[in-house]
This record gives C-alpha cells, structure tokens and sequence, in this order.
C-alpha cells in the first residue's frame, strides 16, 4: 500500500475574516491551529492550518482568509461539502452546541446508510459531522469544551459536485485507486482500503446547476496523500500518461506537491507526508508561532504590520 494514495491529505478553503475564522474552528469545532504562516504567493495573507495533535494526514484543513473576500458560490467544478468523522451518539452535543454559538445546520440524515449531520461555518462552507459504518481508531484532538468521546477524529470523506462525474470518476479509479462503493440516483460513493480514514469521495453529478464561483467559503483545492517524493513522482508520471497537465514538484515546506485540474474542473493536489509539521517547532509549540517560509523572513517586521490581528 505505501506506493497507492492514501486518502484526503488536506484541504484548503478560501475565508474572510482571519480572526472568524480562527475562533470558529479552534473554539467552537475544536481543532488544534497547526501552523499559523502565510501565503506563498501573498505574504500579506495568511494561511492557517488546523487539524490533530500533530497534524496528521487526514485531518488537515487549510484557509487563506482575504478580510475583503467576497462571499463564494458551491456549484458544479468543485469540492462542495467537507465531512467529519465523529464518535456515535455525539451529535446532541453538537446541536447544543451549534445552537449555543449560532452556527447554522441542518436536521441529521442519512447518505450511504451512514447517518450526517449539515451546517456551514461563518463564510458559508458546508460542512458535515459523520458517524461512520466502520470503527474510526483515529485520536482526536480535544479541547476543555470537546471532548474525545464527541471530537472529530479527521476527515471522513469530501463531495465532489460535478456536471458530469465520468471523467473524474475515471481519474479516481484508474489512476488513484478508488472504486465504486456505492451508488444512489446521481450521487456515486468512491473509497480506498489503502487507509482507515478520510477515504472517502463522494461525487454528486447535477448538470442543471451553476459553476461555482470562488470566494469566501468556498472550498480551493483538495489533496490526496501519498507518502514520500519517490510516491509522488510515480503518480506525476501517471496523471501525464493518462493525457493531463501536472505542475512540476513544488516545496510547500510541510510536504511536497503536484497540482492538476481534473476534468471535472476540480483543483487536485498530490501531497507527501514528509517532512511534516514539526520541521520547525515542536509538537508541543504547533501553531503559537507567526512562521515564515524562508523568502520572506527579512521581510518579517512589514508582514507582521500588515498582518490581521488575530488576539
């Protein structure tokens, strides 16, 4: 399995306010800030991470939070809803909770036999708490207010909505490895046994509705985990061989990346595991730090001043 995709790596979203942002998901939702840096190609904005403990594939989610960002629209060419695996019984604490902190969901229902729970964070990304089928063994992250017996424990799987799904659907079976666990009127169930968690795709085909539109609280890309360079590499030269376009390898400082647009108009990204998030501070010191990439630290005293305050 070492040499297969293994899984959701992470996730990235585009936000408006930083601070919002930061509130909602350490505060409300429970995630640990993992890393607390900037844009590589916009040092004036930040990119925030959260996930787990130490930032485990799998349960990394990504933001570029633009405080004038106008709002987005979920439509078809995108990854639409992002869902977490959650203990059993844990959703009455998350509907307390949601009610409590006024963040907007939806009644829990059913999808693939597996029961969900719907809402949106501030921007309007939907998102969706999920019981699944199969023990999820993964620790969480905790927080005095979220405990592990109602804490997300990573991804569970990530809906794709497309105006037609075959291509796409082609990309995740003949060359990342998925197959066709399930299918319900025009949403179609994808999954790897290559890991236990966040190895799900979910494609929903619905050529009657818009392209989405980028923005706020709409998701950038999605990447798939693979783990070391030489896995990468093997994978750049079979999305070539299949007929599409891929970047060159790119050095994101935590891992290493590959990016093609698949047919669909979904942003993909391969990603390693290597070198991981603790290059630079410890486990224990994750996300405490303004960290730079390396280009812009003499320009440290001018990104900081222009930086959104987050406390």
């Amino acid at each position: 399995m070492e040499d297969s995709i293994l899984g959701i790596h992470h996730i990235t979203a585009i936000a408006s306010s930083a601070k919002k942002n930061l509130d909602f998901y350490t505060k409300v939702l429970g995630l640990r800030l993992l890393k607390k840096t900037v844009n590589f190609d916009d040092p004036s904005t930040y990119h925030l991470y959260y996930g787990d403990e130490a930032g485990s594939p799998g349960t990394i989610l990504t933001f570029f939070p633009y405080e004038t960002a106008r709002r987005g629209k979920a439509g078809t060419g995108m990854a639409t809803h992002i869902g977490y695996a959650v203990p059993e019984g844990s959703f009455d604490f998350w509907m307390k909770r949601f009610e409590a902190h006024g963040v907007s969901y939806g009644r829990p229902s059913e999808k693939f036999g597996e029961q969900y729970l719907p809402f949106q964070d501030p921007d309007g990304l939907f998102l969706e708490l999920v019981i699944p089928k199969n023990t999820d063994s993964r620790k969480p992250w905790e927080t005095e207010e979220v405990k592990a017996d109602v804490a997300t424990k990573g991804f569970h799987s990530v809906t794709l909505t497309l105006q037609k799904a075959e291509k796409t659907a082609a990309i995740l079976t003949d060359i990342f490895g998925y197959t066709l666990q399930g299918q319900a009127g025009s949403n179609y169930r994808y999954s790897t046994d290559a890991v236990e968690g966040a190895s799900i795709i979910d494609i929903v085909e619905n050529p009657n509705i818009g392209r989405g539109e980028g923005g706020a609280g709409t998701n950038h890309h999605i990447a798939f985990r693979v783990k070391n360079e030489e896995v990468l590499m093997q994978f750049r030269e079979k999305v070539l061989a299949k007929g599409h376009n891929i970047t060159e390898k790119i050095d994101r400082n935590y891992f290493y990346s590959l990016y093609f647009r698949e047919p669909g108009g979904v942003l993909f990204e391969i990603a390693t595991d290597n070198p991981g998030f603790a290059i630079d501070e410890s486990v224990e010191e994750l996300g405490q730090k303004l960290l730079l990439p390396p280009q812009y630290e003499p320009h440290r005293a001018k990104i900081e001043a222009v930086l959104p305050k987050l406390d």
